[in-house]
């Protein structure tokens, strides 16, 4: 038998008296916490399932034994802690980890870095123009109207209503464009319908419309229009796509429709954009590689025979080809837009400095606004430019990639392609590389609804941009 020395026994007795204090602690806290229990609700009684939850619950909070050897304070900080997690319905499992918290506001942050990264081009772009058209239009405001800021004011009036449509756009859930597509096809197939019948002829041409104060173009409202109704419609096709009938009918008519009645305003320019913007979607879609090059080849000949049936389209060809074989008449534009980008050299002749503005060079507030951005800041400022249309199509094309679902991609990539394929037309006819179109520069040109339409498509990039999941990194 060992022999307990007078030294250890004192403090084996003290051990064992806090011992029995500690389990007489744990006894009353379980009959406080089963007492609490049954007088909560008649229905979550110990027996039933919801009380026996609550007491794996209660538990799990406490983590309260008799030998868990903790402090007594401690378990009644715990015991009031799963009192109260009950009382609010709150549990551990519940509360997100910090962890989880952290991970969620990164995916956040990327997602409106990604936003925010997409309209940075746009926002600089629409300086860019405002500036510009401050010096382009100058002359030929004084000729028409007596004020040197005529356009400019009406410019940044565009911009405004233009930014309006943005925000309202960018808020607006994408997914309802895809319910209400053909309502809004409707809705630009009878803009174009009332554009033939009552619209103003200008230029030989019978693309405005006037509403009270204001003249809109409803062909600029048609693009974005045709780009929403085909993304819808093969999207809902889906696997039908394999088949030709389900693919080569409704694009036909879709596209069919929009193409007849801008041909007969006649808006040719307009309506090679519309075309670059469907075959853009479709390339995107289900739809199999040989139908879309047939498709391709149908657009390609049409568009031939569309380009030589008119003489003032052939004019412009022949314009592209030998521009200084008639300066004075059929290659009249291109050289005066050359001579303008020549004259700028690499820095530019200085801001409001332009000689090719005072009537030298036809639509300078226009089409041919590159030019003068290019006489004026030269090389490097019109190289600028392109590389503000190459940033906005490099986050668009990620924006598609990334977006939620097939609409939102093929949406995406309509938009995109259709604001980046009128830059590259635009700026490819003013320095002569690509016959004149006489479609404006996106953001930059004076275009009155124009700008409403450009900005408002996008704000539904943005808001796709945002609805978009987090970088699987």
């Amino acid at each position: 038998m060992p022999v307990v020395s007078n030294e250890v026994e004192p403090f084996s007795r003290s051990c064992r008296f806090a011992a029995g204090r500690y389990e007489g602690f744990i006894d009353r806290t379980r009959g406080e916490l089963r007492s609490w229990e049954r007088s909560r609700t008649p229905r979550r009684g110990p027996g039933s399932a919801n009380g026996r939850a609550d007491r794996d619950r209660i538990a799990t909070i406490c983590g309260a034994s008799a030998g868990d050897g903790a402090e007594m304070t401690d378990t009644t900080t715990r015991v009031g802690k799963a009192r109260s997690m009950l009382e609010t319905g709150k549990t551990p499992e519940s509360e997100p980890s910090q962890a989880k918290r952290g991970k969620a506001g990164t995916s956040a942050f990327v997602r409106e870095r990604r936003s925010i990264l997409l309209v940075v081009p746009i926002v600089l772009l629409l300086i860019v123009g405002l500036g510009a058209m401050l010096s382009a239009s100058s002359v030929i405001s004084i000729r028409e109207t007596g004020d040197p800021l005529f356009y400019i004011k009406r410019q940044v009036i565009w911009v405004g209503l233009g930014l309006a449509a943005f925000v309202v756009t960018s808020r607006l859930p994408y997914r309802l464009y895809e319910r209400f597509a053909v309502p809004i096809y409707v809705l630009a197939i009878a803009g174009l319908l009332a554009t033939l019948l009552f619209g103003d002829v200008r230029g030989g041409a019978k693309r405005w419309i006037e509403v009270g104060p204001l003249t809109l173009q409803p062909s600029e409202f048609a693009k974005l229009a045709t780009v929403i109704v085909l993304a819808a419609v093969l999207v809902r096709k889906g696997p039908l796509l394999r088949s030709i009938g389900h693919f080569f009918v409704p694009v036909m008519v879709i596209v069919g429709t929009v193409s007849v009645m801008l041909l007969l305003e006649p808006d040719f320019g307009t309506l090679l954009l519309i075309g670059a913007a469907s075959f853009a979607v479709m390339l995107a879609s289900t739809a199999p590689l040989g139908y879309l090059a047939g498709m391709a080849t149908i657009g390609g000949v049409l568009a031939t025979v569309g380009a030589l049936t008119k003489d003032y389209r052939r004019d412009r060809i022949t314009g592209f080809l030998d521009p200084f074989a008639d300066p004075l008449n059929t290659g009249h534009q291109a050289v005066q837009s050359l001579v303008a980008l020549g004259t700028g050299g690499w820095f530019g002749v200085g801001l409001g400095a332009s000689r090719a503005r005072w009537s030298f060079l036809p639509n300078a507030h226009t089409d041919f606004i590159f030019a003068i951005i290019g006489e004026e800041t030269g090389f490097v400022g019109a190289s600028l430019v392109i590389g503000l249309f190459a940033l906005f199509g490099f986050f668009g094309v990620r924006v598609a990639l990334r977006a939620p679902d097939r609409f939102g991609r093929l949406l995406a990539v309509g938009i995109v392609a259709w604001l980046s394929f009128q830059a590259l037309v635009n700026v490819g006819g003013v320095v002569g590389a690509l016959p004149i179109t006489g479609v404006p520069l996106p953001f930059v040109s004076s275009g009155g609804n124009a700008m409403l339409v450009n900005l408002a498509a996008v704000g539904i990039l943005f808001n796709i941009a945002r609805s978009s999941p987090p970088d699987p990194s």
